[in-house]
């Protein structure tokens, strides 16, 4: 049997392993995970009966192929949800499918609520053009953005950064009051200084034009309207936590055979003089092992990837060396009630506001966004009825001055912008909270990164080495995205193919470039 090593237990890594076991009995497949824990960011914390989604995960997909495998792991719900019949709401139903209230296998339907926080107002993200936003900007500021829009039809901005894709899409006033703040407290970096890629596939389609579209397809209820991922109203969520859909995943794999080993960080990565992977070296328990494989799939990420190789040549090894990333802080703050009031027709349990997430553009704190777990799943909340559970999230590098707080320092900074924010009265009202950091959790756009072309040809080289997923590729992947690179891996695999353009072209979003041609008058 040929033996595949697949480096890191996130989506793309399991994926990769559950695929080759369930259409191949010719592989032995071992998963190697540095952390104690599985799917990477995407996975759910447990703390005291009450979840932590790491940074939110919707899960919405336009790719058939991904859909199903999700349905086939979770099903959709076939009733609803504790808080759906408490409050007389609805949601998507399957027939026959679980009982969430019975049966914890299941998918729910939840409804896709997120809001900009801007000058202690609410704006709905996407920015949608209706009274309240009006109301809420002042006519006078409507109008120098409206026209600020307008110029933009004429006069397009060559796209050399993100500030540039935005001003494009949005206008220079829309783009200073919703985008500018929020993207250099996300990245660190001024959106001149970042690439305008990351537009390309986080914003995806998303425009003012894009929201008038959409706006008009439901006014005149047009059939089959082309939904840009970014205006979804309704998406799916496992039970209890994204987390739960890759602790399924794992039990999938080991029983059909694979093998997953925790807390084995791998080290370095054997090249043979055939320039082919002959295997790794991982570390576990204070002991170096050494694993031979025939196939090693990588979700790790790239930097660490190219520093655990023999033989790299020093250009090569200074652009990985170089590549940027982003670090996750967040801590879960359990109060009895939010000072936010539900404005909003939409009901919920205790009226909170219904948010999932909401960005938060306030100078006056450091915080990105905050999340509402209560809205994302009633069960990720130990007690609904009478507890808020809330998400603080910061955005950092590892090493520098958030980072190297204590969890009780970041607690309480991160309390106490809530009290700048008026979303509680008093520090004194907080009943628990819980810290959580993630590593290398968004890849970032600058720096090195333009060379990464010359990156993945070097690495596309190594013929039996496959790079899938958010950090093994460098890509900010959704989950769906992560989960399509390990699709095309296997398939390659199976294939004996060592063409691995299929992989890196997952998410190029070839749409968006189409559109860009179309609006430059490049068509």
């Amino acid at each position: 049997m040929k033996k595949v090593l697949i480096i890191g237990a996130g989506p793309a890594g399991l994926t990769a392993a559950y695929e080759l076991l369930d259409k191949s009995d010719d592989y032995e497949v071992t998963v190697l995970e540095e952390s104690a824990c599985l799917g990477g960011i995407s996975r759910t914390v447990n703390y005291r009966g009450n979840r932590m989604d790491m940074g939110g995960h919707r899960f919405f997909s336009k790719v058939p192929e991904v859909n199903d495998w999700w349905e086939k792991m979770l099903p959709t719900q076939g009733a609803m949800p504790f808080d759906d019949v408490q409050l007389g709401r609805s949601s998507t139903t399957v027939p026959g499918g679980p009982d969430p209230e019975k049966e914890d296998r299941v998918m729910l339907r939840r409804n896709r609520l997120s809001r900009i926080y801007f000058n202690s107002k609410f704006f709905d993200y996407p920015i949608s053009f209706k009274f309240e936003t009006i109301k809420n900007m002042g006519f006078g500021t409507t109008l120098v953005a409206g026209f600020s829009y307008l110029k933009t039809l004429f006069f397009k901005r060559k796209e050399n950064s993100l500030e540039d894709f935005y001003i494009n899409r949005f206008g220079k006033k829309l783009y200073s009051m919703f985008f500018e703040r929020y993207t250099e407290n996300l990245w660190g970096r001024h959106p001149s200084e970042i690439s305008p890629e990351w537009g390309a596939q986080r914003v995806k389609g998303l425009s003012i034009k894009a929201i008038l579209k959409d706006i008009f397809g439901k006014i005149f209820h047009k059939k089959n309207r082309k939904v840009e991922t970014s205006l979804i109203e309704e998406f799916a969520y496992p039970k209890l936590g994204p987390g739960q859909l890759w602790e399924i995943t794992a039990a999938e794999i080991e029983k059909k055979g694979g093998k997953i080993l925790k807390e084995a960080r791998v080290t370095k990565l054997v090249k043979d003089s055939e320039n082919r992977l002959s295997g790794l070296v991982y570390e576990k328990d204070g002991k170096e092992v050494f694993l031979e494989g025939d196939y090693i799939i990588s979700s790790m990420p790239v930097k660490d990837l190219v520093a655990g190789m023999n033989d790299v040549p020093a250009e090569i090894a200074a652009i990985a060396k170089g590549l940027p990333y982003r670090d996750y802080m967040t801590v879960g703050v359990l109060i009895p009630h939010c000072n936010l009031k539900n404005e909003t027709k939409i009901k919920t349990i205790g009226n909170i506001v219904p948010d999932n997430w909401i960005y938060v553009h306030d100078r006056n704190v450091k915080m990105g966004r905050l999340q509402v777990y209560n809205n994302w799943s009633p069960y990720l909340v130990k007690d609904i009825g009478h507890t808020v559970w809330i998400g603080l999230e910061y955005f950092c590098n590892e090493g520098d001055e958030m980072w190297s707080m204590s969890d009780e320092e970041f607690a309480k900074m991160g309390i106490s912008e809530m009290v700048t924010m008026g979303l509680i009265d008093s520090a004194d009202e907080v009943l628990d909270s819980h810290v959580e950091r993630v590593k290398k959790a968004y890849p970032a756009y600058f720096d090195t990164y333009e060379h990464m072309d010359e990156l993945r040809a070097f690495l596309d080289t190594v013929p039996n080495l496959f790079c899938v997923g958010r950090n093994g590729q460098h890509r900010y992947n959704n989950i769906d995205h992560s989960m399509c690179t390990s699709f095309e891996a296997v398939k390659n695999i199976l294939a004996g193919s060592t063409d691995k353009d299929n992989i890196w072209k997952v998410n190029t979003e070839q749409e968006y470039h189409e559109t860009k041609a179309e609006e430059a008058g490049e068509k």
